[in-house]
């Protein structure tokens, strides 16, 4: 391109790309990119006049060229497919008319900060420094799948997709764009995914993606209602994955994910009615946090996952949950098992004991016991439920005699009953003696807890037969006595052993 064909604003770019210096078309720091369809001669760039720079502008010896533009109008398509640009290429505040195409390019750095495009098209796309796209307005797909940023990747602020209207309701699936308005799929960032406040009206899209180092979406919104909101199915983070405050209208699907130290969910707002709001199966996570969240209305699926922490108020547990093989460490905030169990009762699969023995482990690791065993006896009567009626009576008399033996008191509540109830039998009637002129005096109580307590003789036992109705009292002292001495003694024997 020869400069004589350059109008006076062009003039202006190509000077100053030799020495790395900025072009700064704004009237005033206010100038809304949006607006920009209406910005005359004076403000307007050709696309082929940056690409001629870029790919093959002068330089000046001892300056670092590189392109800085600010509250340009771009004309035409800025096409650099499988271009490499050896400079830095700056375009804030600036309108362009077409998308611009990337695909396969490389570029150091690329930086389009307040600007307002149609589209993105940079699949396989390679920075060697950091990609920004921070307060952009892009009502089309930004397309960066297979992209390759050796640092960090800025959306802060953008808006990706097109808004319904002030009076148009959510747009259902159906009828939501084919594409994702954001696409990462399987791309690879270096360091960061920044994306504080991130508005996308549209799937955004980190299938297989790998990020170095933090993905943070604290403040965003995205918006896809009875769909996918965020598909992140194997999404590789080295780090946390932050989404403070998110509100996401449409499921989250971090299904297979790996996330070493944090989800951070906590003040969200997850909203998929009819469907999953929350699928995070087969994930390895270090802590999920939902702290102080708005209540999740949709299903929330952790099948298979494994997590150190849980950190989800029951207040915030959907009506409908999939649990089935979740493993964690420990659960907080640290609640009474009463408080926990009621979730249980929600599975979509109905009973399922791994759940029951995962929460009572839980439990366990932080040293209460006693919630443990309120866990494991939670277990025992969900499970009478699902046996046939005469398995379920003699459930229901497990229960209230000796709590299933996780209530060794109740047993001893139950020997004492006994105890008093043989005690005064026997004492209104004295059973005959065997041998009248051997048998110690007869002694009620002593003879009732030797029936009672078979390991203990104290002779009555042995001197007196008692006769009728009497005689199978005895044998009734007797059979209850082993069944409920022996669930004392494991009571006794538990206390001990975690002493």
């Amino acid at each position: 391109m020869e400069i004589t064909d350059l109008t006076p604003a062009e003039h202006r770019v190509w000077q100053a790309f030799p020495l790395g210096e900025g072009v700064d078309f704004r009237e005033s720091p206010d100038d809304d990119p949006r607006a920009g369809a209406s910005w005359g001669p004076e403000r307007t760039v050709r696309a082929e006049v940056l690409r001629a720079l870029l790919l093959n502008g002068p330089t000046q010896d001892g300056e670092i060229a590189g392109m800085k533009l600010t509250g340009a109008r771009i004309t035409g398509r800025l096409d650099l497919r499988y271009g490499t640009v050896e400079h830095p290429v700056r375009l804030r505040s600036c309108h362009f008319e077409d998308t611009p195409n990337l695909y396969g390019a490389q570029v150091r750095a690329l930086v389009l900060s307040d600007s307002v495009l149609p589209g993105l098209r940079a699949g396989t796309l390679r920075v060697e420094l950091v990609l920004r796209i921070t307060c952009c307005r892009i009502t089309g797909p930004v397309r960066l799948a297979g992209a390759q940023i050796a640092g960090a990747f800025f959306a802060n602020g953008a808006e990706l997709g097109i808004p319904p209207g002030p009076d148009e309701p959510p747009a259902p699936a159906p009828a939501v764009a084919d594409e994702a308005v954001l696409q990462l799929n399987h791309a690879d960032i270096g360091t960061d995914l920044w994306a504080v406040g991130l508005v996308a009206h549209g799937q955004v899209r980190l299938n297989g993606a790998t990020v170095g180092g933090q993905v943070n979406l604290d403040d965003a919104e995205l918006n896809v209602p009875g769909d996918i909101a965020l598909h992140a199915e194997t999404l590789s983070v080295g780090t946390d994955l932050r989404a403070m405050r998110l509100r996401a209208r449409g499921m989250l699907n971090l299904s297979g994910a790996r996330i070493p130290r944090h989800v951070n969910l906590a003040y969200a707002r997850l909203s998929h009615p009819g469907g999953s709001a929350l699928r995070a199966s087969s994930c390895v996570i270090g802590e999920l946090w939902l702290r102080e969240a708005a209540p999740v209305q949709g299903t929330v699926n952790l099948r298979r996952s494994q997590l150190d922490l849980l950190h989800v108020p029951p207040e915030v547990w959907p009506g409908e949950v999939k649990l089935d093989g979740l493993a964690y460490q420990r659960l907080a905030p640290h609640l009474p098992a009463e408080q926990r169990l009621p979730l249980l009762e929600r599975e979509a699969g109905g009973y399922l004991p791994q759940g029951y023995e995962q929460l009572a482990a839980a439990y366990r690791t932080v040293g209460d016991e006693a919630a443990a065993r309120t866990v494991q006896l939670a277990k025992l009567r969900r499970h009478r439920r699902t046996l046939p009626p005469y398995a379920r009576i003699w459930g229901h008399l497990q229960d209230v005699t000796v709590g299933y033996g996780f209530r060794p008191m109740r047993a001893a509540g139950w020997l004492l009953v006994l105890l008093l109830t043989g005690a005064l039998a026997f004492a209104l009637h004295h059973p005959p003696a065997l041998k009248s002129d051997e048998a110690p005096d007869f002694n009620p109580v002593f003879y009732t807890l030797d029936l009672l307590i078979p390991i203990i003789g104290f002779g009555q036992e042995q001197a007196y037969a008692p006769e009728g109705w009497y005689q199978w009292l005895s044998y009734l002292l007797v059979a209850t006595g082993w069944v409920l001495v022996t669930t004392v003694a494991a009571g006794i024997t538990r206390s001990l052993s975690r002493q």
